[in-house]
């Protein structure tokens, strides 16, 4: 069975940084990590930051600036780096992945189960 694994959310004051992480587990052959999106309650789901296979990231104008994707392929784990947060962040963040498994060969979408950020004072 594969999984992806959210991790790192709490809560913080305004101003203040946190570090999520999104580790893949179970057998597969290959994963191609989305990004980060991320739901308010009432609010839809919205993207955050994605990056590429070959490395090229795009955020969300809301977080230009201040928050940072990067993954570490050998760990099968992708990063969030939210530095400022503003008690608009809070939310429940996401990752999304492309895995590649046996026996079909094909690349199937997953999500994680997610983890809140919340910022307040």
């Amino acid at each position: 069975q594969v999984q992806l694994v959210e991790s790192g959310g709490g809560l913080v004051q305004p101003g203040g940084s946190l570090r999520l992480s999104c580790a893949a587990s179970g057998s597969f052959l290959s994963i191609n990590f989305k990004g980060w999106y991320r739901q308010a309650p009432g609010k839809q789901r919205e993207l955050v930051a994605t990056m590429t296979t070959g490395g090229t990231t795009n955020y969300a104008d809301s977080v230009k600036g201040r928050f940072t994707v990067s993954r570490d392929n050998a760990k099968s784990t992708l990063y969030l780096q939210m530095n400022s947060l503003k008690p608009e962040d809070t939310a429940v963040y996401y990752c999304n992945a492309a895995i590649l498994r046996r026996p079909n060969y094909t690349y199937n979408q997953y999500w994680g189960q997610g983890t809140q950020v919340t910022v307040s004072s």
